[in-house]
């Protein structure tokens, strides 16, 4: 069992930077592809984007191509997003979720709680 914890979410202006954190803890943080996904107000949570479990393999979704970056750190168990270039409507809850790198399916399911983002204009 996986847990996972956001952090770094908060209040930017349209064109900042922000770096959102996820530390997993209670399993094999390596053997996890990572993904990021967010859900804006009154709206359905959407991918952002994936890495896989060696960090060699990436994939965004095209409204985040280009400005958002993944990494992990396998050592502290982390996975970041790189966030630049900010527009309002990257503005949502930020979630991480984790998927073992054998699953058969695309399921994540372990989830963290979110953390913030909102983008001002």
């Amino acid at each position: 069992q996986v847990q996972l914890v956001e952090s770094g979410g908060e209040l930017v202006q349209a064109g900042d930077s922000l770096r959102l954190s996820c530390v997993a803890s209670g399993g094999a943080f390596s053997a996890y592809n990572m993904g990021w996904f967010r859900q804006a107000p009154g709206k359905e949570r959407e991918f952002v984007g994936t890495l896989s479990w060696r960090g060699r393999a990436a994939v965004y979704a095209d409204s985040v191509k280009g400005r958002f970056t993944i990494s992990r750190d396998n050592a502290e168990n982390t996975v970041y997003l790189q966030m630049n270039r900010l527009k309002p409507e990257d503005t949502g809850i930020y979630y991480c979720a984790a998927r073992p790198w054998d699953s058969s399916n695309n399921d994540y399911p372990y989830w963290g709680q979110g953390t913030q983002v909102t983008v001002s204009s």
